[in-house]
C-alpha cells in the first residue's frame, strides 16, 4: 500500500466513513490513477475533468454512477491532498427527474384481479384508492375507517 493510500485511508477512519464508503473511495481512486498511469497527487482539475467526461461518455456511466467517483475524488483531494479546490473542480451531475409511473384503468384491474387472495386483494386495493404508503397501509385497523362515509380519515380517530 502506498504512502498516499494509506493516509486517504487512515483520513477515512478518523471520520468513521462506512467500511463500503472506504473501500468505493479506495477503488474509485485506484481507477483512476490507474487510468492515467499516475499518482492522483501529480493530477489536476482539468485531468479530473478529463476523467469524468470519459465515465459518462466512454463507459457511458449514468449521473447516480458518476456521484461516487465525484465523492471520491473530493475526499482525495480535498481532505488527504489538502488542496483548496472548489465544488466547480468536481461538478455533481444534474439527476434527471422522472415522470412518475402512472398506470391506465386496465393496468390497474389486471394487476388487483391477479391477486388470489380476497384479504390481500383488499388491503392493496385500500392502500392504493387511499393513496397510502405501505407503513400506513400496514397500521390501518377496521376502526379507522369511516364506514358510514366510507372515507378514511386523516388521523385514526380524527374527522376529516
Amino acid at each position: 500500500m502506498t504512502p498516499l493510500r494509506e493516509r486517504m485511508l487512515h483520513d477515512m477512519q478518523i471520520r468513521n466513513l462506512a467500511d463500503n464508503t472506504q473501500k468505493s473511495h479506495l477503488l474509485q481512486v485506484a481507477s483512476f490513477a490507474r487510468h492515467f498511469h499516475r499518482s492522483p497527487d501529480l493530477l489536476g482539475p482539468e485531468v479530473i475533468r478529463a476523467w469524468l467526461v470519459y465515465l459518462r461518455e466512454e463507459r457511458k456511466l449514468a449521473p447516480g454512477s458518476l456521484c461516487p467517483a465525484i465523492g471520491a475524488l473530493r475526499f482525495r483531494y480535498r481532505v488527504t491532498l489538502k488542496r483548496p479546490w472548489s465544488d466547480e473542480d468536481f461538478p455533481l451531475p444534474k439527476k434527471p427527474v422522472r415522470p412518475p409511473l402512472i398506470l391506465s384503468l386496465g393496468e390497474i384491474t389486471t394487476f388487483f384481479a391477479s391477486i388470489a387472495s380476497l384479504k390481500q386483494r383488499t388491503i392493496l386495493m385500500n392502500a392504493y384508492a387511499a393513496g397510502l404508503r405501505v407503513s400506513e397501509a400496514v397500521h390501518l385497523k377496521v376502526t379507522d375507517i369511516d364506514s358510514q362515509r366510507m372515507v378514511i380519515p386523516c388521523e385514526p380517530g380524527e374527522e376529516s
